[in-house]
Formats: C-alpha cells, sequence, structure tokens
C-alpha cells in the first residue's frame, strides 16, 4: 500500500463538555466561496425564541464528504427503522449576535 492510500489511525481526545453534547432542532447554513457555516440552535417550544448551541465552520471539500457520510448513515438508518418523515417545515430565523 503507498502512502497515500495508507489508512491512518488518529485519536482524538474529547473534553466530557463536548462528549455530553448539544441537542438542536433548527440547523442553517450558509457559504462564502471559501466555507460552509453550520448554525445548530436550539428553538424553545413555549415562544418564538431561540439559542445558537453550536457553529462549525469547515472548507467546502470537508462539507461535500460531510454530505456524502451524511447520506450513508441516513440511508444505513432508514434500512433499520424505516423511513424518516420530516416534520413541518421550521420558522424562518435570525441570528442575533
Amino acid at each position: 500500500m503507498d502512502q497515500k492510500t495508507e489508512a491512518k489511525k488518529v485519536e482524538i481526545k474529547v473534553d466530557e463538555a463536548v462528549a455530553l453534547g448539544q441537542y438542536a432542532n433548527l440547523a442553517a447554513i450558509r457559504h462564502s466561496r471559501e466555507e460552509f457555516l453550520f448554525d445548530f440552535a436550539f428553538l424553545f417550544p413555549d415562544g418564538p425564541f431561540g439559542k445558537l448551541v453550536a457553529r462549525t465552520i469547515v472548507s467546502p471539500a470537508h462539507a461535500k464528504r460531510f454530505l456524502e457520510a451524511l447520506q450513508a448513515n441516513i440511508k444505513r438508518y432508514e434500512d433499520a427503522y424505516g423511513t424518516i418523515v420530516p416534520s413541518d417545515l421550521p420558522p424562518t430565523v435570525d441570528f442575533i449576535q
């Protein structure tokens, strides 16, 4: 196996707070020529308010790899558990900084 195709093992350390994760029920995606921004927010069920819980910024190439990985995982999920039925469309959201 040459160096370009050889699999590399990478260890990633995860802080406990990060490992717990953040719940989000809304995602917004924006992009420029150089990057994609993924904003994840929690919309409160009792009002028109929410809070941004995470923002991830990636290169266009990584965004495409993310899309391919997400599609593959959704297919495996639906093969195991059945078709995912999307809920109603979320409301239009403005992020205030």
